[in-house]
């Protein structure tokens, strides 16, 4: 029994899949922890390493003890990594209450630095009725600005892909961008979804919806979850108050061509999933056209130029399959 009179701080489930990026890792940690320490908040940690050969593993365990850890023995993929962290904070076991649960749940990149106050801003959205799922305000490591948040894909945004787009319109509502006096200002704004960098949402949505499709090995899944949120008539808003640096890709710029192919493979999926026919019919057809372009403005004489052309041949193959 709390004798104080004073409620317990809020428990938020964290989770972060790590891959190769041991130092970065560690750095996203300790000022998740100095933050979460400052507001009061409690955290839960669970790190899922997904068979990093840097030692990621013992050197995080070593430095966060309290953390629970995961090592897989192959790299398993964003989503089910992501989902074996859900699942070790009790999302999905079987008679799981909610008061079993943490109060909330925070995906997080390994790539971020939280700034001062940045959780707690967070939090305090999530509480705002129908409010189930909250993002950052993002920024490169260089102090600019980065989108944080994005209508859902169509057409617009596979021609600014493609390079179709003139420049002026790729940072605007067109190509799925948010006004950047919505992220300069204090208020809390509407969004499709936010980047998978930063996700902050209620256990109750989690409970509601499920935990993220395994269909998705890489990219796009955060787009899938945003997508079922919204649908079960929960809010998704990006928080300008909460700024977090996000270093970005480090994880897939390490298998380029193997990056390219799931983010494509991925954006297949999931515009089957979220378009009628004839918006998927013409979406293929860009993505066939576009990444022929890009085959023939290649000259392939590197390796890796080679293993790229290769996974875009492969690309144009799966955008011809009949649709279901």
């Amino acid at each position: 029994m709390n004798h104080s009179g004073t409620l317990p701080p809020p428990t938020i489930g964290v989770v972060m899949v790590t891959y190769n990026v041991g130092d970065l890792a560690r750095a996203a940690l300790h000022s998740l922890i100095e933050d979460a320490n400052a507001s009061q908040l409690s955290l839960q940690l669970v790190v899922v390493d997904n068979a990093s050969t840097d030692d990621s593993s013992a050197k995080i365990q070593r430095r966060f003890p309290q953390i629970t850890l995961i090592a897989n023995e192959r790299n398993v993929g964003f989503a089910v990594a992501n989902n074996q962290g859900l699942r070790a904070l009790g999302f999905g076991a079987a008679g799981i209450m909610e008061t079993d649960l943490p109060a909330a749940v925070y995906l997080l990149n390994p790539d971020t630095i939280t700034h001062r106050g940045a959780t707690a801003a967070l939090w305090r959205a999530l509480q705002v009725e129908q409010v189930g799922l909250v993002g950052a305000r993002l920024q490169y490591g260089d102090g600019q600005h980065q989108h944080s948040a994005f209508r859902f894909p169509g057409l617009w945004q596979l021609w600014a892909e493609f390079g179709w787009l003139p420049g002026r319109l790729r940072e605007g509502r067109t190509n799925g961008r948010y006004p950047l006096r919505l992220y300069q200002g204090e208020i809390p704004f509407d969004v499709d979804f936010v980047l998978g960098a930063t996700m902050m949402l209620r256990s109750a949505v989690v409970q509601q919806v499920g935990i993220l499709d395994e269909g998705y090995v890489m990219y796009c899944e955060e787009i899938d979850w945003a997508w079922r949120i919204r649908r079960a008539g929960w809010r998704i808003q990006c928080v300008p108050t909460a700024r977090i640096t996000h270093l970005g890709g480090r994880s897939s710029e390490q298998l380029p061509a193997q990056s390219a192919y799931h983010l494509w493979r991925s954006r297949l999926q999931l515009y089957d999933r979220i378009h009628p026919r004839w918006k998927r019919v013409l979406a293929r057809r860009l993505i066939r056209h576009g990444m022929g372009r890009r085959l023939r403005n290649m000259s392939q004489a590197t390796e890796e130029e080679r293993a790229l052309a290769d996974r875009y041949r492969e690309l144009i193959q799966l955008a011809r399959q009949p649709l279901g």
